[in-house]
């Protein structure tokens, strides 16, 4: 019998990276359900995976590996469960897990986790994001940034749970998940931020469709059913229209 913490999250094992490490599609569907933590003991902030993308190799004209190795995804080469971190927008982080065997890029963007314990915590995550993010607004005032923070807050406090991490920048949002944690071993269970195992009883009913907000690739890849989602599940960022663009 797994152990409940005060929180009434549940101790999990570690996500297994003979899971990972190999065909990157059979991964996103293993990957679902699987339980997203950050931290431990009464303040652990914990999600189920709901929705994943799915890139594949240096073939895939929608994946960030097609130009090759770089700086910026030199971890999409390395280890299964390794995490691929990176910016969009000049603003968004996002968070991939790497796929495959070394030196064939894969990778699950994780685009929609639902909150099960923390979420006080993720809150307050989500309002600290908020407050480390340049002013869109040049000269505003000290207590106008105030005042904006405190509404953004107010927000942030009246949405539903679910909504928290329902898109891959909430994610991060909510996780506090930012370019240092670039390369992370998320089969690690003594890592700050890891992956833990899904419930064995869990119902997944699970749909496909085609990844969101990479209209720059071509076809097939544009079309390509690669996003992974649990059927019904609030914390899914997407629609039945996979192309619509995240928020």
């Amino acid at each position: 019998m797994h152990r409940r913490r005060a929180n009434n999250a549940v101790d999990r094992a570690p996500f297994s990276r003979a899971l990972l490490d190999g065909d990157t599609l059979e991964a996103a569907r293993l990957l679902l359900g699987a339980r997203l933590v950050r931290g431990s003991g009464f303040r652990a902030r914990v999600g189920r995976i709901v929705e994943v993308e799915a890139y594949v190799g240096q073939d895939d004209l929608a994946s960030h590996a097609r130009f090759g190795r770089t700086k910026r995804n030199a971890v999409m080469f390395g280890s299964a469960g390794l995490a691929y971190v990176y910016l969009v927008y000049g603003m968004h982080y996002c968070l991939n897990v790497v796929t495959e065997e070394p030196g064939r890029p894969g990778a699950l963007l994780v685009r929609g986790v639902e909150p099960l314990a923390g979420m006080d915590e993720m809150r307050r995550a989500r309002v600290e994001w908020l407050a480390a993010r340049p002013s869109r607004a040049t000269g505003r005032s000290t207590a106008a940034e105030r005042a904006r923070l405190e509404l953004a807050g107010g927000r942030i406090a009246a949405l539903a749970d679910a909504s928290l991490a329902s898109g891959p920048g909430l994610v991060c949002a909510a996780f506090s998940i930012g370019r240092s944690d670039d390369g992370t071993d998320l089969c690690d269970p003594g890592s700050d931020l890891r992956l833990e195992t899904a419930g064995e009883d869990e119902a997944r009913s699970i749909q496909t469709g085609s990844r969101v907000g990479i209209d720059y690739a071509p076809e097939p890849w544009l079309s390509k059913p690669w996003r992974y989602w649990i059927k019904g599940n609030a914390g899914v960022s997407g629609t039945s229209n996979s192309r619509r663009r995240a928020g």
